[in-house]
C-alpha cells in the first residue's frame, strides 16, 4: 500500500493530472489499450489507471515505466514562476536555450529577415540585437528584453563586440 502524501499544493495536483491526460493521450494515439500498456510495463491496470488519473503518489520507478512503454521521455525544465533568478546564476539573469521572438517584442522587429522562424539560439539571438543595434530603442525596450540582452552579452563575452 502506498505512504499516504502530504498535502499537495493545488498547482502540484494540477500538473500531476495534466501528465496523467499526455499519458492518455499518447496511449490512445498509439491504439493501445490500458490493460496492455499496464502488462507491458509490469504493473497492474489499477497502477496504469492512477498514472492515467494524475493521482500523485504512484511511484517514481511505475511513472518512468509507463512513460517508456509509451515511448516518451521526462524533460526537465526551470521553472518559468521563479522569481528570482540571481540566486542560481551569480547575479546574471538565465538565458532560455531557444528564445521566442514572440516573447522580445524587439528582437522580433529586428528579426524581420528570418522567415518561418519563432526561435533563435542565444548566439543567433545576440547577433541579430548587435547587427542591428542602432535600430532598437533602448527607453521603450521592456525590462525582460533588457535583463536579456545583458545576459547574452555576460555569456558571449570577447565573442561580439559592438552590443
Amino acid at each position: 500500500m502506498p505512504a499516504k502524501l502530504s498535502t499537495l499544493s493545488e498547482g502540484v495536483t494540477n500538473r500531476a493530472i495534466d501528465i496523467g491526460k499526455q499519458i492518455r493521450a499518447q496511449r490512445k494515439m498509439l491504439g493501445v489499450s490500458a490493460t496492455t500498456a499496464a502488462e507491458a510495463a509490469g504493473m497492474s491496470r489499477v497502477t496504469w489507471y492512477r498514472i492515467e488519473k494524475g493521482v500523485a503518489s504512484i511511484t517514481q520507478g511505475a511513472f518512468l515505466s509507463a512513460l517508456a512503454v509509451l515511448g516518451l521521455d521526462v524533460r526537465i525544465n526551470q521553472s518559468t514562476t521563479q522569481t528570482d533568478n540571481t540566486d542560481n546564476n551569480n547575479g546574471t539573469e538565465s538565458v532560455p536555450v531557444h528564445i521566442a521572438l514572440n516573447d522580445y517584442p524587439q528582437l522580433k522587429q529586428l528579426a524581420w529577415q528570418v522567415h518561418g522562424v519563432d526561435v533563435l539560439s542565444p548566439r543567433e539571438a545576440l547577433t541579430i540585437y548587435e547587427r542591428n543595434w542602432r535600430h532598437l530603442d533602448l527607453e521603450t525596450m521592456e525590462p525582460h528584453e533588457h535583463n536579456l540582452v545583458d545576459a547574452l552579452r555576460q555569456i558571449f563575452t570577447g565573442e561580439i563586440h559592438n552590443v
